[in-house]
């Protein structure tokens, strides 16, 4: 026999199906038209839901672009700290310098893909430009602090486990993103003509370089 689903949980199910469909069409079309250029009824139309429904969730276009905003810090960061539980466990399993050169790679190349290679992340920077283009001074951004701090953290990890060598962890992790994640995107700006072997050997490259001035000699 199936198991009933209680109605109360039906709608919250549906409300949070109905949230994500106005936000990825409003992360679409904002980010190919402009902000101003498009209207509350076109996200609707988009999003296969009524306008009413889009203010009922949102009230105006300003508060759905910062939605736009905070869904996607939320997922990033949460891709991030999922990829290091996978790949930079500190659980002791990581003892050389070369296994963690193989986990590092292993995450950034995953980072690659998940990133770099997301149409809906590229569209979301794009709208973060366009606010700044806009509005000089804004500060509505996506927020990554919590994965930058995640990265830190297990940098400051290794350091303490004798396979790095560092005292300024957030800047090691700066060094990595920078040498990985930001330049696969400078490299590879287009997620819809992007080269996925292009990406995995910038982030194995970069991974290596980071170890090379890093790793404990």
């Amino acid at each position: 026999m199936g198991k009933t689903v209680s109605p109360d949980k039906q709608v919250r199910e549906g409300a949070r199906e109905k949230r994500v469909a106005i936000i990825s069409a409003a992360r679409e079309l904002f980010a190919r038209q402009g902000v101003d250029s498009v209207s509350m009824d076109a996200v609707a139309a988009r999003a296969g839901v009524s306008k009413r429904t889009v203010y009922d969730y949102f009230g105006d276009k300003n508060r759905l672009f910062l939605a736009i905003l905070s869904e996607t810090s939320d997922t990033l960061n949460a891709s991030v700290r999922r990829a290091l539980d996978r790949h930079l466990p500190e659980d002791g399993t990581i003892t050389t310098v070369l296994a963690l050169e193989e986990a590092i790679t292993a995450l950034v190349v995953e980072l690659g893909r998940t990133l770099v290679g997301s149409a809906d992340y590229a569209a979301a920077f794009a709208l973060v430009t366009q606010r700044r283009w806009r509005e000089p001074g804004s500060q509505d951004d996506i927020v990554t602090v919590s994965a930058e701090g995640a990265l830190a953290h297990r940098i400051a990890h290794f350091a303490n486990a004798g396979l790095l060598d560092t005292d300024d962890p957030r800047t090691a992790a700066g060094h990595l993103a920078a040498l990985t994640i930001l330049l696969a995107y400078n490299d590879q700006p287009d997620p819809a003509t992007a080269d996925p072997e292009r990406i995995r050997q910038i982030m194995t490259s970069g991974a290596r370089a980071f170890i090379r001035a890093y790793a404990t000699r």
